[in-house]
């Protein structure tokens, strides 16, 4: 996709997910030594001086004359992630960076995302440690499925175009085809390339917009037919989408992924 392919596909409004502060709890019988409140105050400080880095850096990576206060719009953010995390646009890795930087669209960072994501991370405030951050869980997005869970499904977020509840086909039809090709986890099995069926599947049959359910219920399906081709774990009263339903249906009809007793009704 290179540039044009970037403000194409992924200039689109996202809604930033911010970890839930918890309530501080009182209790009359609840007492902390000095030892203790040493230990949260030198965690507090190492806290406070992470997060003061990390605004630093977030401001030394901004465009001061072109950029909103607070944000790398769509320039200094492709400087940031192709120059400095040595992202490569056009693969998973895209979507990697984006979950850790909680990014509120793919052409865009705000200063909170950036200083709350990195600080979940605890990883230095350099850039040659983020970019060495960043290629760890890349390593390891194929294999991690609940690593791979939760880059994917910020994908989804990222993906809606603004005010909008569900992702455009188009887009959601490119996400697929990057996240389930590596580096990201590849849908396919012995038999089958999956990815390509499921893409061949929906440009016959399928005309509507990508719901959260549907997205997400994707990539359940999708691991359960890479440790089952035979997809016996589907049934008609599971309580898979009716996309699903017809997906299998699809491939049944093409003698994919048919069960041992449906080949053996067949034989007798």
């Amino acid at each position: 996709m290179g540039w044009d392919g970037v403000k194409r596909h992924f200039q689109v409004k996202i809604v930033p997910q911010w970890p839930t502060k918890q309530k501080s709890v009182k209790h009359e019988s609840l007492k902390t030594n000095g030892k203790d409140q040493r230990f949260f105050s030198q965690q507090g400080d190492s806290s406070s001086t992470l997060e003061k880095e990390l605004t630093d850096l977030f401001e030394s990576l901004r465009d001061a004359a072109k950029d909103e206060k607070d944000k790398m719009e769509l320039e200094s953010t492709m400087e940031y992630l192709q120059s400095h995390l040595k992202i490569n646009l056009e693969n998973a890795e895209l979507f990697v960076a984006i979950y850790l930087v909680q990014a509120p669209s793919i052409g865009e960072i705000t200063l909170r995302g950036f200083v709350d994501g990195w600080k979940l991370t605890a990883v230095p405030a350099s850039l040659a440690d983020q970019a060495a951050h960043v290629r760890q869980l890349v390593a390891k997005l194929s294999k991690d499925k609940e690593l791979f869970r939760k880059v994917y499904k910020y994908a989804f977020i990222g993906g809606r175009e603004k005010d909008q509840k569900a992702l455009d086909l188009e887009n959601a039809t490119v996400f697929w085809g990057t996240l389930f090709s590596s580096p990201g986890m590849r849908w396919e099995t012995k038999n089958h390339n999956w990815l390509e069926l499921w893409k061949s599947f929906l440009e016959e049959k399928w005309t509507r917009s990508v719901n959260k359910d549907m997205w997400n219920m994707t990539l359940e399906f999708a691991f359960k037919s890479m440790e089952d081709e035979s997809l016996s774990f589907w049934n008609e009263d599971g309580a898979w989408p009716s996309v699903i339903d017809d997906f299998v249906g699809w491939c049944h009809g093409k003698g994919i992924g048919k069960t041992e007793q449906m080949d053996v009704d067949g034989e007798q």
